[in-house]
């Protein structure tokens, strides 16, 4: 979600978002918010911010949980909590990560280091153990979540369920499937797409990968096979992010 000026957060319903009456709250952030995500838990809210921080919010309430979070240079464009609810972790267009005590704000250790252009996604694996950040230098990187070191060479960002593979969405208009302990890709990539990609997620039990593009389409494959399901693509004639409910 992005909005000027506010964040707000809507309740899903069913197969679709209600974009009636459906706001838990809504608060002045002074910026432009650009990213939002709720804790595992759902009582806490963080926003990342044009005016380089983070933000802590009660999602009952709407309510500020302390003072903003800085050590940012420029815009926090990505912001995801831990699974167990303790670390938080952002990427800012000063092309580092940070990470932070999701309950006292506390800066973690040094900022992580290594990308060339902005960070435009970061994700923790299922089990926590891990941390990848996606770019526009167009590589992802992963990296240890307790010790912050980087795990082998650069690759590019969706776990599996099992954190065993990594999805890739890319410029170059393909899906990659890369095996996550020896950083090798996984087969020939999935090609079908016209236009970038822009959105990859995995199905709960694993076995269905659907990729979305800026040519309008989700295409699903069989992530055993890597090979297009039937029907193969649908037409959303806009641009998606994805997710199976």
């Amino acid at each position: 979600m992005k909005y000027r000026e506010q964040a707000t957060a809507w309740i899903l319903v069913g197969e679709r978002p209600k974009n009636w009456p459906a706001t838990i709250w809504t608060a002045s952030t002074g910026g432009t918010v650009f990213t939002v995500t709720f804790s595992p838990d759902g009582s806490i809210v963080a926003s990342g911010l044009s005016d380089d921080t983070l933000r802590l919010w009660d999602a009952q309430t709407g309510a500020p949980l302390g003072d903003p979070l800085t050590g940012h240079s420029n815009w926090i464009r990505s912001v995801v909590f831990s699974p167990d609810g303790k670390t938080l972790a952002s990427g800012s267009d000063d092309k580092t990560v940070r990470l932070w005590d999701a309950q006292t704000g506390a800066s973690l250790g040094d900022p992580l280091t290594g990308h060339s252009s902005w960070i435009c996604s970061v994700v923790f694996s299922p089990d926590g153990k891990v941390l990848a950040s996606g770019s526009g230098d167009k590589t992802v990187r992963l990296w240890d979540s307790h010790t912050r070191a980087p795990l082998g060479d650069p690759l590019t960002v969706v776990f599996s369920p099992d954190s065993k593979v990594l999805a890739s969405g890319s410029y170059d208009k393909t899906v990659r499937l890369w095996d996550v302990q020896t950083g090798t890709p996984l087969g020939d990539p999935l090609t079908g797409h016209s236009n970038i990609i822009i959105s990859v997620v995995f199905s709960p039990d694993g076995k269905v990968l659907a990729s979305g593009s800026d040519d309008g389409m989700v295409r699903f494959w069989d992530t055993l096979t890597r090979r297009p399901l039937h029907p193969s693509s649908w037409d959303t004639r806009a641009r998606v992010k994805l997710a199976f409910l």
